[in-house]
């Protein structure tokens, strides 16, 4: 049984593609702002860092923070990816959703 849940704010698991895999060839920061692809839904995040970690690296795989930029509807285990001038950069997975 599905639980879809309306929110904008959940903990990812996101591998970031490598530049050889059609991805970034530069690092991201914390708040970096790509387009979240999830079923329909295509919104603006932010990609909050856990403590300690400066930065993320083509062909990294972290749990990060993701806030939406509006609420939408979503489930733990979800599949989504990310995208960045039209163009895949990432995929990833909903581990927890924050209400």
């Amino acid at each position: 049984m599905h639980c879809y849940i309306f929110s904008s704010s959940f903990c990812v698991q996101v591998y970031v593609l490598q530049k050889d895999e059609g991805g970034r060839h530069t690092p991201f920061f914390t708040n970096y702002r790509p387009t979240l692809y999830v079923d329909t839904a295509a919104v603006e995040v932010k990609l909050v860092l856990p403590n300690g970690v400066e930065m993320v690296m083509p062909g990294d795989n972290i749990e990060v923070q993701m806030e939406l930029s509006k609420p939408t509807l979503c489930e733990e285990a979800q599949t989504f990816v990310l995208r960045e001038g039209g163009r895949t950069i990432g995929s990833g997975v909903i581990i927890q959703i924050i209400v």
